[in-house]
C-alpha cells in the first residue's frame, strides 16, 4: 500500500445547498480607512475559472455558475484578502478592505540559513508544481516575489509571497494565480552535499484563479486536461459520490486484497440535498490505470457535494499517485460542470 507521505491542501472549500434564482453577485470594494473605491481588485470564486475585477468606481458583478461551491475571494495588492463563504447570489455586497501593514513592511531576511537560494527555489518548484509532464510544462512567472526560508532546527522549508504566484501551464493551457496562505516542506533528513532530501510531508494552502490561455479549446489541450482529470482526486470524489467507482475504472483494496468498495466505504445521501456523507471503515488502497494511491480520513465522516467537492478537505489524506499531484496537475472546480 502506498504510504500517506504527502498531505496537499489546495484551496478553501464551502459547501452550500440553497436553491438559487439570480445568477450574479455584485458589489462595491472600498478602502476601509478612506472609504475610497479600489480599482482593479480581483474578484473570483476560489479554484475556478470564474472571476472579474472592479471598475474605476470599485464596482463589480460576477456570474455565478450552479455547482460552484467555492468561497468568493476579494483581493488587492497591499490589502488583507477577504473571503466570503456565506454569500448569496443576487445580493449586493459592500466590501471594505483593510490595508495589510505587515505585508508592506516585511523585511526579507537574506542571511545564510543553511540552504542555498537556488536550492530552495528548486525544492519549491518541484514540490509546488509536481513531477508529471504537466508540471514540467509549467513556468512560475514571478519567482522574484517568492520569500523562501529554511529552518535548520525543524528542517522545514517555508514559502510566502506578497503577490499572487503566477503559473503558466503550457500543457493544460491555464494561467493560474495562486495566493499562498501556507507552504511548508517538512524534511526527515537532508544531505545538501549529496543532494539527498527525504520528505515527511508537503502542506500548502491558498486560493487560486484559473484563466484560459489561447489554445485552451484545441483538441490537444482537451486531451491533456481529460488525461489529468482521470484518476485525480476530483474525478475520484465525483465517482464516489455517485457510487460509480468501478464503472469509472477504480479498484479498491484493503489488506492487499481487492474488495467491494461499498463494504469499506459508506456513502449516505444527506436529506434535502444532493450531497452525500461518506465514512471510511479502514485505510484503503486505490488502483486506477495501474497507478496506486492510498486514502484515509481523519474524521468520522466527510461530505461530497453533487459536483465532487469534498469537505473538510484537509482531513482526507491521499498518498501515492493522488498524493503526489500538485499545482501542475490541478484543474479548476468548475471543470466539466457544464457538460
Amino acid at each position: 500500500m502506498a504510504k500517506l507521505k504527502h498531505i496537499v491542501l489546495t484551496g478553501l472549500l464551502f459547501l452550500s445547498y440553497f436553491a438559487v434564482c439570480s445568477q450574479t453577485i455584485s458589489g462595491l470594494v472600498l478602502d476601509q480607512a478612506t472609504n475610497q473605491p479600489i480599482e482593479s481588485a480581483a474578484i473570483y470564486f476560489d479554484n475556478t475559472t470564474i472571476g472579474t475585477s472592479t471598475n474605476d468606481k470599485g464596482e463589480f458583478s460576477i456570474e455565478y455558475q450552479e455547482g460552484v461551491t467555492s468561497p468568493l475571494v476579494i483581493s488587492f495588492l497591499g490589502y488583507k484578502r477577504m473571503i466570503i463563504t456565506n454569500y448569496q447570489v443576487g445580493k449586493f455586497y459592500k466590501v471594505l478592505l483593510q490595508e495589510d501593514i505587515d505585508a508592506l513592511d516585511e523585511v526579507v531576511i537574506t542571511t545564510d540559513d543553511g540552504m542555498p537560494k537556488e536550492l530552495k527555489l528548486q525544492q519549491f518548484r518541484q514540490q509546488f508544481l509536481g513531477f508529471s509532464d504537466n508540471a514540467k510544462s509549467c513556468t512560475i512567472l514571478n519567482e522574484e516575489d517568492l520569500i523562501l526560508r529554511y529552518n535548520k532546527k525543524t528542517q522545514t522549508l517555508s514559502a510566502s509571497s506578497k503577490k499572487p504566484i503566477l503559473i503558466k501551464n503550457e500543457k493544460l493551457q491555464y494561467l493560474v494565480s495562486f495566493e499562498i496562505k501556507d507552504f511548508d516542506i517538512s524534511y526527515h533528513h537532508i544531505n545538501i552535499k549529496r543532494d539527498r532530501f527525504f520528505i515527511n510531508s508537503v502542506i500548502y494552502t491558498g486560493t487560486s484563479f484559473y484563466k484560459e490561455l489561447e489554445e485552451s479549446n484545441s483538441k490537444k489541450t482537451t486531451k491533456s486536461r481529460n488525461k489529468a482529470y482521470k484518476g485525480s482526486v476530483l474525478h475520484f470524489m465525483r465517482a464516489l459520490s455517485k457510487k460509480q467507482l468501478e464503472e469509472e475504472g477504480y479498484q479498491i483494496f484493503s489488506g492487499g486484497f481487492k474488495v467491494n468498495p461499498y463494504r469499506y466505504i459508506n456513502v449516505k445521501q444527506i436529506d434535502s440535498s444532493k450531497a452525500v456523507e461518506v465514512k471510511l471503515l479502514n485505510k484503503l488502497s486505490i488502483l486506477y490505470d495501474n497507478e496506486q494511491s492510498a486514502m484515509e480520513s481523519r474524521v468520522d465522516e466527510f461530505i461530497i457535494d453533487q459536483y465532487g467537492n469534498h469537505s473538510p478537505i484537509h482531513q482526507v489524506l491521499f498518498g501515492g499517485h493522488m498524493g503526489n499531484q500538485r499545482i501542475g496537475d490541478s484543474l479548476p472546480f468548475d471543470f466539466m460542470l457544464s457538460e
